[in-house]
């Protein structure tokens, strides 16, 4: 029997996940939340689809003794790699797994030319395909972002490096989209470099408030909704105090700051 005070985990590869964790954190504030990061592995993104469920399978791991009545994969390439192994391998659990907000952008255009960027991962992977297929409608032009996740790794979210990363993988998409959904929970950190660079005419959208609704909708259902002061525990598989510290820096920024 799982309890009102127990912890929602969030689980990401690295810093990502936080900003799924603001999302929570604006619509149940009275919750625990123990965030696992697991940086000492980042990024999942390039990585073969088994070896990023093993690492997700061996995060949870290490968060279930902790007292856990749910679990959000706040990571779009572990989402598509584990979500579906996690759910029958904890019956018993609360598993809700992130994707790209791809139904949004379809649903606001429905028959615009839609971006999705994301991992290779998740790119390549047959649940992305899958909500592909359900907007025929739809253009969809998958971008790949190498090495955008290492830079929020870093602590870098604005700036001269970030700009001139995007601008290489945006260039050939300027002026010719109606949306870009930001498929992985790195890339709102970065939204309003992308927004500089595409322009104000191309909407961006990212699936951090709708994962957050659907946890919330789950919990209620459960009976599992505490109402009680509130609490975060930031954890990270690295052990560096300045990652922890960038975890934090994260989940306190101002909104007109990302």
């Amino acid at each position: 029997m799982h309890t009102k005070e127990e912890y929602i985990a969030v689980f990401d590869s690295g810093v990502g996940g936080i900003s799924v964790l603001r999302e929570l954190i604006k619509q149940m504030p009275g919750e625990n939340y123990l965030y696992f990061g697991d940086s000492a592995n980042a990024p999942y993104g390039n990585r073969p689809t088994d070896e990023v469920r093993e690492l997700t399978e061996q995060a949870v791991e290490k968060m279930r003794p902790r007292g856990i009545k749910a679990l959000v994969v706040a990571c779009n390439t572990a989402t598509s790699a584990a979500v579906r192994v996690l759910r029958e391998m904890y019956p018993d659990l609360i598993v809700v797994g992130i994707e790209p907000a791809l139904k949004l952008a379809a649903d606001r255009f429905p028959n615009g030319r839609v971006g999705v960027m994301a991992t290779k991962v998740t790119l390549r992977e047959e649940k992305l395909n899958y909500l592909v297929s359900r907007f025929p409608d739809v253009q969809v032009e998958r971008i790949s972002a190498p090495g955008l996740v290492e830079l929020v790794e870093a602590g870098k979210v604005s700036g001269p490096e970030v700009e001139n990363l995007l601008k290489n993988i945006l260039a050939p998409y300027v002026g010719k989209l109606d949306a870009l959904v930001l498929g992985c929970t790195h890339y709102p950190f970065v939204a309003k470099t992308v927004s500089k660079i595409l322009g104000q005419e191309t909407e961006l959208f990212d699936g951090g408030e709708g994962t957050a609704r659907h946890t919330r909708h789950l919990l209620e259902n459960a009976g599992l909704i505490n109402d009680g002061k509130g609490s975060v525990v930031l954890e990270n598989s690295s052990g560096s105090q300045e990652l922890l510290k960038l975890s934090e820096t994260l989940l306190y920024l101002q909104e007109e700051d990302l």
